[in-house]
């Protein structure tokens, strides 16, 4: 079995340690956590999938209509990639979450929704500085 243990420094001094461990032996610990990334991503893909896309809505019993439903849920989600990867070419990685962006729409609303119902100025809110800070409270990643 091999092990990898990645540690990190806490603001307060305090050491948090993740052990990762494979039973593939000849692995180096440099590959085990890049597998183990890229399992993570893996699983905030399926995530979204099922809750955004209609994964798990099916309800056909053939092969084939499984088939074409699985696709269509997946096409769904990396057209929705695509698009919003295109509006962040500049990052390196571009880590995907429709929950982010179904957080940061929300917050939107429930903005302009306040403005509309508590009679703010609008202008003094939307050119405040702190205006992005405010919209993306409760997101997973930075987008």
């Amino acid at each position: 079995m091999s092990l990898a243990c990645i540690s990190d420094v806490q603001a307060k001094g305090n050491i948090k340690n993740a052990l990762l461990f494979s039973t593939d032996i000849h692995l180096l610990p440099e590959q085990i956590v890049e597998y183990y990334q890229a399992r993570f991503h893996i699983e905030f893909i399926f995530r979204d999938v099922k809750q955004f896309t209609g994964l798990s809505d099916c309800q056909a019993r053939h092969l084939p209509r499984l088939n074409f439903h699985f696709n269509a849920s997946l096409i769904a989600f990396n057209l929705a990639k695509h698009k919003l990867s295109t509006c962040h070419s500049s990052a390196k990685s571009f880590v995907f979450s429709i929950t982010s962006y179904k957080r940061l729409e929300f917050n939107k609303h429930l903005l302009c929704t306040l403005i509309d119902k508590l009679y703010l100025d609008p202008d003094l809110i939307l050119n405040h500085p702190n205006l992005s800070s405010v919209l993306s409270y409760g997101k997973l990643f930075d987008i």
